[in-house]
Protein backbone atom coordinates (compact mmCIF):
# COMPACT_ATOMS: atom_id res chain seq x y z
CA UNK A 1 0.00 0.00 0.00
CA UNK A 2 1.78 3.44 -0.96
CA UNK A 3 0.93 5.79 1.40
CA UNK A 4 2.74 8.80 0.22
CA UNK A 5 1.34 12.18 0.21
CA UNK A 6 0.08 12.99 -3.11
CA UNK A 7 1.30 16.82 -4.04
CA UNK A 8 0.11 16.83 -7.43
CA UNK A 9 -2.60 19.88 -8.33
CA UNK A 10 -5.63 18.73 -8.62
CA UNK A 11 -7.85 19.20 -11.58
CA UNK A 12 -10.63 21.84 -11.94
CA UNK A 13 -13.57 19.41 -10.72
CA UNK A 14 -16.02 21.85 -10.84
CA UNK A 15 -17.76 21.64 -14.25
CA UNK A 16 -16.54 17.82 -15.07
CA UNK A 17 -18.76 15.40 -13.29
CA UNK A 18 -17.04 12.08 -14.48
CA UNK A 19 -13.93 13.48 -13.20
CA UNK A 20 -15.18 14.80 -10.07
CA UNK A 21 -16.68 11.51 -9.59
CA UNK A 22 -13.42 9.27 -10.03
CA UNK A 23 -11.52 11.64 -7.79
CA UNK A 24 -14.27 11.34 -4.82
CA UNK A 25 -14.45 7.58 -4.93
CA UNK A 26 -10.61 7.25 -5.03
CA UNK A 27 -10.09 9.43 -2.29
CA UNK A 28 -12.74 8.05 -0.76
CA UNK A 29 -12.35 4.46 -0.98
CA UNK A 30 -8.49 5.09 0.27
CA UNK A 31 -9.59 6.52 3.75
CA UNK A 32 -11.80 3.89 3.76
CA UNK A 33 -9.16 1.35 4.07
CA UNK A 34 -6.50 3.78 6.14
CA UNK A 35 -9.74 3.34 8.83
CA UNK A 36 -10.39 -0.26 7.96
CA UNK A 37 -6.50 -1.62 8.84
CA UNK A 38 -7.08 0.67 12.27
CA UNK A 39 -8.82 -2.34 14.26
CA UNK A 40 -8.35 -4.15 17.19
CA UNK A 41 -7.87 -7.92 16.08
CA UNK A 42 -5.76 -7.98 12.27
CA UNK A 43 -7.04 -11.07 11.36
CA UNK A 44 -10.91 -10.59 11.65
CA UNK A 45 -12.02 -9.66 8.09
CA UNK A 46 -14.39 -6.55 7.12
CA UNK A 47 -17.54 -8.83 7.30
CA UNK A 48 -17.09 -9.99 10.13
CA UNK A 49 -16.67 -6.40 12.04
CA UNK A 50 -19.21 -5.18 10.26
CA UNK A 51 -21.61 -7.93 12.04
CA UNK A 52 -20.27 -7.13 15.25
CA UNK A 53 -20.84 -2.81 14.47
CA UNK A 54 -24.15 -3.99 13.40
CA UNK A 55 -24.46 -5.59 16.91
CA UNK A 56 -23.31 -2.23 18.38
CA UNK A 57 -25.73 -0.29 16.59
CA UNK A 58 -28.93 -1.67 16.17
CA UNK A 59 -29.21 -4.45 19.39
CA UNK A 60 -29.38 -8.09 18.98
CA UNK A 61 -30.50 -9.50 15.44
CA UNK A 62 -31.61 -13.00 13.93
CA UNK A 63 -30.00 -14.64 11.53
CA UNK A 64 -32.27 -13.30 8.72
CA UNK A 65 -31.66 -9.80 9.45
CA UNK A 66 -28.23 -9.41 9.68
CA UNK A 67 -27.98 -10.73 6.43
CA UNK A 68 -30.79 -8.23 5.13
CA UNK A 69 -28.76 -5.65 6.61
CA UNK A 70 -25.30 -6.72 5.50
CA UNK A 71 -26.78 -7.88 1.94
CA UNK A 72 -25.27 -11.25 1.96
CA UNK A 73 -27.02 -14.55 1.88
CA UNK A 74 -28.09 -16.49 5.23
CA UNK A 75 -25.43 -19.42 4.53
CA UNK A 76 -23.09 -16.99 4.26
CA UNK A 77 -24.56 -14.58 7.32
CA UNK A 78 -24.71 -17.91 8.86
CA UNK A 79 -20.62 -19.13 8.41
CA UNK A 80 -19.81 -15.50 9.35
CA UNK A 81 -21.34 -15.78 12.25
CA UNK A 82 -20.37 -18.99 13.25
CA UNK A 83 -16.74 -18.14 12.96
CA UNK A 84 -17.57 -14.96 15.13
CA UNK A 85 -19.37 -17.34 18.03
CA UNK A 86 -16.30 -19.91 18.00
CA UNK A 87 -14.05 -16.88 18.45
CA UNK A 88 -16.12 -15.39 21.32
CA UNK A 89 -17.49 -12.30 19.94
CA UNK A 90 -21.25 -13.02 19.62
CA UNK A 91 -23.51 -15.78 21.02
CA UNK A 92 -27.17 -17.30 20.05
CA UNK A 93 -29.75 -17.45 21.85
CA UNK A 94 -32.47 -19.09 21.35
CA UNK A 95 -35.97 -17.63 21.60
CA UNK A 96 -38.34 -19.26 24.27
CA UNK A 97 -41.50 -19.51 22.23
CA UNK A 98 -39.85 -20.51 18.83
CA UNK A 99 -37.33 -22.70 19.37
CA UNK A 100 -36.29 -22.68 15.75
CA UNK A 101 -35.82 -19.21 15.97
CA UNK A 102 -32.39 -17.94 17.13
CA UNK A 103 -31.17 -14.26 18.08
CA UNK A 104 -27.45 -12.96 17.31
CA UNK A 105 -25.94 -10.86 20.41
CA UNK A 106 -22.58 -9.44 21.26
CA UNK A 107 -21.09 -10.73 23.65
CA UNK A 108 -18.52 -8.57 26.68
CA UNK A 109 -15.39 -9.53 24.57
CA UNK A 110 -17.44 -8.73 20.81
CA UNK A 111 -18.43 -5.23 22.88
CA UNK A 112 -14.99 -4.66 24.01
CA UNK A 113 -13.52 -5.31 20.58
CA UNK A 114 -15.87 -3.16 18.72
CA UNK A 115 -14.82 -0.69 20.99
CA UNK A 116 -11.21 -0.61 20.75
CA UNK A 117 -11.69 -1.06 16.78
CA UNK A 118 -13.48 2.65 17.41
CA UNK A 119 -11.00 4.27 19.29
CA UNK A 120 -8.29 3.23 16.96
CA UNK A 121 -10.67 4.57 14.59
CA UNK A 122 -11.23 7.79 15.90
CA UNK A 123 -7.55 8.08 16.90
CA UNK A 124 -6.27 7.81 13.69
CA UNK A 125 -8.46 10.71 12.49
CA UNK A 126 -8.09 12.91 15.15
CA UNK A 127 -4.44 12.77 14.60
CA UNK A 128 -4.68 13.43 11.06
CA UNK A 129 -7.24 16.41 11.56
CA UNK A 130 -4.35 17.98 13.90
CA UNK A 131 -1.66 18.00 11.51
CA UNK A 132 -4.57 20.10 8.56
CA UNK A 133 -4.64 23.93 9.35
CA UNK A 134 -7.86 25.38 10.61
CA UNK A 135 -9.17 26.23 6.96
CA UNK A 136 -8.81 22.84 5.94
CA UNK A 137 -10.58 21.08 8.89
CA UNK A 138 -13.40 23.82 7.96
CA UNK A 139 -13.70 22.43 4.74
CA UNK A 140 -13.62 18.61 5.95
CA UNK A 141 -16.30 19.74 8.71
CA UNK A 142 -18.65 21.08 5.50
CA UNK A 143 -17.79 17.99 3.22
CA UNK A 144 -18.57 15.41 6.14
CA UNK A 145 -22.46 16.78 5.90
CA UNK A 146 -22.29 16.89 2.00
CA UNK A 147 -20.72 13.07 1.86
CA UNK A 148 -23.71 12.06 4.36
CA UNK A 149 -26.55 13.45 1.96
CA UNK A 150 -24.88 11.15 -1.39
CA UNK A 151 -24.63 8.14 1.41
CA UNK A 152 -27.98 8.61 2.17
CA UNK A 153 -29.57 8.75 -1.29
Amino acid sequence: MNDRVDESPLPDLSSDHSAAASELRMATFRLARRLRAQRAIDTMSDGQFAVLAALTVHGAHTLGQLADRERVTAPSMNRTVSLLEDAGYVSRIPDEIDRRRVTIDLTDLGRRIVDETVRRRDAFVEEALAELSPEEREVLARATTIMRKVADR
